[in-house]
């Protein structure tokens, strides 16, 4: 029998080729949603405060090959929230697999009380330790469309949806050691603060990632601001920080179009199995 000071017991988090965006926490998030039918709602029922409840599902849509939430009209602070079937069914598979999940740990459990020489609370931190995690606020996946190799780097494009395609430049020697393909899924990662945010449409920039948008929501604080903004498609958001003098100065509202604009070399490539 199985003791309590040896049971182990986790939570499950999926960290596969859509990366590491979906956890016990978010899959309450997304049950709330289905009960409540609001954000707000459900932000308090997990909890979440308003903001990072949205920024999780913002996350979770970016990152999901399908929508799991949808927003009906009346905006970001507005309207009601709803899962789409795919969300539904993501949910139903994440808790049949957290069971497996469970038996497995009290398996694993067991085969470790069989062996007194065994530290568990080592391998505790072995577990711990396994995972990856990443502070880039803005995280893609999608498949490498195209290759074009220099003589020191190769240019990368990832089809992010039918009609948005983000470019990375990294090198010759990181894109053989990730293997990047044609076909090949990969994660990619922009920090916030490497985005710039340009009004005009037909502005000439250089870099080479622009993707036009509309805001939809601005949380100001006391020096910087973080701007969401929505993507073609209706799936996709992107993220940007920038100083509170800069909203002011290009006249930032939330419902404006806007240009996110980053280069190829600040997005970080990670090659999924």
């Amino acid at each position: 029998m199985t003791s309590e000071a040896t049971k182990l017991t986790g939570k499950l988090l999926i960290e596969t080729a859509v990366g590491n965006f979906l956890g016990d926490k978010r899959i309450r998030l997304l049950e709330a949603i289905d009960e409540h039918g609001s954000i707000s709602q459900a932000a308090k029922a997990v909890p979440f405060s308003y903001k990072a409840a949205w920024d999780a599902v913002d996350a979770m849509n970016n990152l999901a090959p399908e929508p799991l939430v949808s927003r009906a009209a009346g905006g970001r602070h507005g309207g009601g929230t709803e899962l789409t079937p795919f969300g539904r069914r993501l949910i139903a598979f994440y808790r049949a697999l957290e069971q497996e999940y469970q038996l497995a740990l009290e398996k694993l459990t067991g085969n470790l009380e069989q062996d007194v020489a065994v530290d568990t609370a080592g391998f505790r931190q072995i577990l711990r330790r396994m995972s990856m995690k990443s502070s880039a606020r803005n995280q893609f996946a999608g498949p490498v469309v195209a290759l074009k190799e220099g003589a020191v780097d190769t240019e990368v494009s990832i089809r992010l949806d039918a009609d948005l395609t983000l470019t990375a430049i990294v090198t010759r020697e990181s894109a053989e050691g990730l293997g990047l393909a044609e076909g090949r899924d990969v994660l990619a990662f922009v920090k916030a603060s490497s985005i710039v945010l340009v009004v005009e449409e037909d502005a000439r920039i250089s870099a080479r990632n622009r993707f036009r948008g509309t805001i939809a929501d601005i949380h100001e604080g006391p020096v910087n601001a973080e701007v969401t903004i929505n993507l073609p498609g209706g799936r996709h958001v992107i993220t940007a920080v920038i100083t509170d003098a800069s909203v002011g100065r290009l006249g930032l509202a939330v419902g404006q179009p806007v240009t996110a604009v980053f280069k190829a070399s600040s997005v970080f490539l990670v090659a999924t199995e």
